[in-house]
Order: structure tokens, then sequence, then C-alpha cells
């Protein structure tokens, strides 16, 4: 256990310093837009897109450094989307990864420019990096996987959907078709960079790893739900109760704290059952799926 949290906590050192070495330095023209950048990118979160990306690269025999790269970009379009989801005119929130939100750090209009320095930046490294070892056929389709997650078919339409469903009574393929567009689609393309990285990766083992991780994007935000409802501020490191308060739909909100807890031990089966031909060389990705439906914050 120890060497899985040493490996994991390896990887999460590793992105930092290539986030901070992708990321314009603080004092680049226009100096505060690039503060706030590093402020929002670095010293701070799970990290669990890369750590992703990683792990699935583990699986494929897949060495670090020709993932760190996609790592990082995918990292820049999630905190490009919890930088805009905290703004005054989405969630309006005050934290964010236990310190202040950007636009309270700075300003609402420089929070705004943050969201889309970072994701013009996460397609700009994908594509030209020094450090971006992959082929141009694969870069191109690591490009169109993001562009589409991070889209109007994937996050931003889940945000649309979120939205939308304020005040409303959702059923439950409605909530989580939301979910799957909002967090899944992020989580379902780190899995994937990886595995684009391969030349010609089988099409069972593909379908495999999506499977997976489909099911750990949909349980990540069914325990983001449980946490709402049974953790507390400091903890969680954002305001605890928001959806509640933001009369958002949830999954406890919807079939009960119960079912919820049932329905994540169900994805939590399914994730590991998707990884059972990969053998030992997946241990890493069944211990983020744990993390996943066990973490705290």
């Amino acid at each position: 256990m120890l060497n899985v949290r040493n490996r994991l906590q390896a990887w999460q050192g590793r992105i930092e310093s290539v986030l901070e070495d992708v990321l314009p330095p603080a004092t680049t023209h226009p100096a505060v837009l690039h503060q706030a950048l590093r402020y929002s990118v670095l010293d701070g979160g799970k990290r669990m897109r890369p750590l992703l990306v990683y792990a699935t690269g583990e699986a494929l025999g897949i060495a670090p450094e020709h993932l760190d790269i996609p790592a990082a970009a995918v990292e820049l379009i999630h905190v490009y989307s919890l930088v805009h989801d905290d703004l005054p005119a989405m969630d309006d929130d005050d934290l964010r990864r236990g310190k202040p939100t950007c636009h309270k750090a700075f300003d609402e209009p420089t929070a705004i420019l943050v969201g889309d320095a970072l994701q013009a930046l996460a397609f700009q490294v994908l594509a030209a990096h020094p450090r971006m070892m992959a082929s141009p056929a694969q870069r191109l389709r690591m490009i169109e996987l993001l562009g589409q997650a991070a889209g109007s078919r994937g996050m931003v339409g889940g945000q649309a959907l979120d939205l939308a469903a304020v005040g409303e009574t959702l059923t439950e393929v409605e909530l989580e078709n939301m979910h799957i567009h909002k967090t899944g689609a992020l989580i379902r393309a780190s899995v994937l960079l990886a595995a684009y990285s391969v030349e010609a990766l089988d099409a069972q083992r593909l379908q495999q790893l999506d499977h997976f991780a489909k099911c750990i994007g949909l349980a990540f935000q069914v325990q983001d739900d449980i946490l709402d409802v049974e953790s507390d501020t400091q903890t969680l490191g954002k305001t605890r109760g928001a959806d509640e308060a933001a009369g958002k739909p949830t999954y406890p909100s919807i079939i009960g704290l119960s079912a919820s807890k049932m329905k994540l031990q169900d994805l939590y089966d399914e994730a590991l059952n998707a990884l059972v031909a990969f053998g030992e060389s997946a241990h890493l990705l069944r211990e983020i799926a744990e993390f996943t439906v066990k973490r705290i914050r």
C-alpha cells in the first residue's frame, strides 16, 4: 500500500513539474494574467485526470515521459472548467482547492480570461510542445478527442444541462446523462489519451479501458454528491452543500443517500471487471478506482 501511495505521489509531483514547465512564467506580459494562470493551476488538486493518464500508460507499457504533455493538457482543460464553474454567473463559489477561487483572488474579468487561456494552451501543447513525443497522426487524434470531450458534446454540454436543471426535478437517467457529459467526458478522455499513444491498440482492450473510464467518471460524480451531503467545507476544500443550496439535482436528492452509495459500489465493481484482462499491469488503475469511491474530498 505504501508503494502504491508513493507511486501516485511521484506522479503528482511529476505532473506538477510538467505544468510548471508548460505555463508561461508569472513575469510574462501581461503579468497579472499569467500570475492568475499559475495561481489557478499550481499547488492544488488531486490531479486525478493526469494520474489516470499515467496509470493507463503503465497498463499499456508506455513510459511516463511519453505521457507528460497529454497529462498536462487534460489537467489544463480541467482547471479552466473549474475557474469558469466558480464564476458568479455559474456556481458562484468562493473556495476551490482550499483557497479563494480565481475571481476572488484576482477579479471576474481576469478569471474569465484565465479559463480562455488555459483552454487554448491545452491544445497548443498537444500540437507543438517539444516534450510531446507522439506522431503527428497521434497528436491529431488526441486533439480531436480532447476537443470533443471538452466541448458542447462533452463537458461544456454537461455544464449547460447542469445549469438548465437548477430547480428542476430530473429522473435518474437524465441526471446520469448530464454527468456522463459534465464530469465523465474528461475522465474518459484522460484514459483514452494514454491509449491513443499506442500506435495500434487492440480494439477490445480499447473498449475495456473506455468502459472502465465511463464507470469511474460517473462514480466520481456520485461520490461528489455524497460528500456534498456528508462532509464539511474544511475537508472538501470547497463550500459544502453548495449544490443543495443552489437547487441542483444530485443523486442523494433523487434516489436517496443509501441508494447513491449502492450505485457507487456497483460502478466500482463494474470498473474493476473491465480491467480483468489487463492483470497486474492495471494495478494502479484499480487503486485510482478505489480512491475515487473512498475519497473524502
